[in-house]
């Protein structure tokens, strides 16, 4: 068979990547060959895939954990189009994993045809290849002002005649209203391929809900194919939901007597803040992403993540208090972690014409480095151990066009590559690295959190010696196929993934005028 499906939203954050994640490992454990698909997104949180020629390219991160939920490596073509904001105006554009060109809203709608092009070979490509292509839409495909360019809602849907399911999260309320008014702003032919809704995030008494399920479908003529209960520990991998002030996950009680507080800072152009999910998956750490000082000076470990414009953010450090914050931090001798941009914001200076234009600016000269940006850009996974035990087995993934041009040669790294080559640098209690995901690495994972709890004085807490992050990930994903399992109609959803929509869904006014598909 050759059967797809496009899961949209009433908007962003409504749970379209996780229930794109739960239908594909569901299908995935019936033994049929799936493969997940977005035609663009917009993430600055990316994942490192080794392309068919043997070069790193860049995919959204949400589509690499869908590939591990259809037990895949991640490919190119599942997410062929990814924009990195770098502004609020503007975004690098990654083509099947490669940085091709920068868009804006003046040039985007010159670009909107090759990239759509793409888009649609690269699904072809994979129908071709898979019985099965579970499709995630972008935003709300009731759009109506970007209707006549879009290629990833009911531009794709209408192209590759896609049956598509609208989910809606009920927590944010007017869910109804949403989903009535996603299908009554799209034109006949758009909603004639909408079959159905799904809710999630509920909480509460499902009988109190049926009452408005029944009056949804009278009013659209389509059922809600299943409600997802809120379920507390689908927290990893969720890009969007990393919100200010919240505890990432539920974190375990202590093993020792001490927890350890760790505060990441919430950059406006935060990119991989997915690194520090593996940091709250151990006992007796709890994270929290915040725009705070004041938590700042409460934390033990301090996290600066990776950015999308590092020098950009840095000045937005300076300007809210948080780079005096940081520095008085380091200046009482407790832990201070930098990823990628952030490491790069603790040396002295950084040389920048490519990504902001700024030239040189200072840094926050915590490590003996100078950065340079350079227009090469490193997309790749890397492998090697810690520098201070090289026992311990390392690895990640990095995305930067900044590079380490100076540094004091008696600085200490903190990993070595497999070729032993030094990565990163450790000055007292200040850490960084370029790596990404190096924190999934367990040994290398309980080794940092030993060292930070004795730096910053936090002689009651140990590591736990059995946490094993790939192990939490894919509980995660059997958690998701569980969900869909038990609580969606899934003979009428492999039905309509077989077969498409039925050809008597009424037409909903108004409706839109009709939009041109080329």
């Amino acid at each position: 068979m050759s059967g797809g499906l496009l899961v949209a939203g009433t908007t962003s954050d409504a749970g379209k990547s996780v229930l794109t994640a739960g239908i594909c490992r569901w299908l995935h454990r019936r033994g049929v060959k799936v493969a997940p698909f977005k035609a663009q997104n917009m993430s600055n949180n990316s994942a490192v895939v080794v392309g068919a020629d043997g070069r790193g390219g860049e995919i959204g991160r949400a589509q690499a954990m869908q590939a591990a939920a259809c037990g895949l490596a991640p490919d190119l073509r599942f997410n062929p189009v990814l924009l990195k904001p770098g502004s609020d105006r503007s975004s690098q554009v990654v083509l099947l994993g490669e940085a091709v060109d920068t868009v804006t809203a003046g040039n985007y709608h010159s670009l909107r045809p090759r990239l759509a092009e793409v888009a649609f070979a690269a699904l072809a490509e994979l129908r071709e290849a898979y019985d099965v292509v579970v499709c995630e839409g972008a935003g709300s495909p009731a759009e109506i002002n970007l209707r006549a360019g879009d290629y990833v809602n009911m531009g794709l849907a209408r192209h590759a005649d896609l049956p598509t399911i609208v989910v809606g999260d009920i927590d944010r309320g007017g869910v109804f209203a949403s989903m009535f008014g996603t299908v009554a702003l799209l034109d006949p032919a758009d909603q004639a391929l909408v079959a159905g809704f799904v809710i999630n995030k509920f909480r509460g008494d499902l009988g109190l809900l049926r009452p408005g399920l029944d009056m949804l479908r009278q009013v659209t003529g389509r059922p809600t194919y299943g409600v997802l209960p809120w379920h507390l520990d689908l927290w990893l991998d969720a890009e969007d939901s990393l919100a200010y002030g919240r505890v990432l996950g539920r974190p375990a009680a202590p093993r020792g007597t001490d927890w350890l507080d760790v505060a990441v800072v919430r950059l406006p152009r935060i990119s991989n803040a997915t690194d520090v999910e593996a940091l709250a998956t151990e006992p007796g750490v709890r994270v929290r992403l915040t725009v705070e000082p004041a938590e700042l000076a409460a934390a033990d470990l301090v996290v600066l993540p990776g950015s999308k414009s590092t020098v950009a953010d840095l000045a937005w450090l300076r300007e809210t208090g948080l780079a005096d914050a940081v520095l008085a931090h380091a200046a009482a001798g407790r832990p201070l972690l930098g990823i990628c941009g952030g490491f790069q914001m603790l040396g002295r200076a950084i040389h920048d014409p490519v990504e902001s234009g700024e030239g040189s600016v200072p840094g926050l000269g915590l490590l003996p480095i100078e950065v340079t940006f350079d227009p090469r850009k490193t997309v790749r996974q890397s492998a090697g151990v810690a520098a201070a035990d090289p026992g311990v087995p390392v690895r990640g993934y990095e995305i930067h066009h900044g590079y380490v041009s100076s540094a004091d040669p008696a600085l200490t790294p903190l990993l070595t590559y497999a070729d032993g080559t030094a990565e990163g640098a450790v000055l007292g209690a200040v850490h960084g690295t370029h790596w990404h995901g190096a924190f999934e690495s367990d040994g290398f994972r309980r080794r940092f959190l030993t060292e930070a709890a004795r730096l910053a004085g936090r002689s009651g807490f140990r590591v736990a010696p059995d946490t094993a992050f790939a192990a939490a990930r894919e509980r995660s994903l059997d958690l998701l196929g569980d969900m869909v399992e038990e609580h969606l109609d899934t003979d009428a959803l492999w039905r309509l993934i077989e077969s498409g929509p039925s050809g008597k869904l009424p037409f909903v006014p108004p409706g839109a005028p009709p939009t041109p598909t080329g």
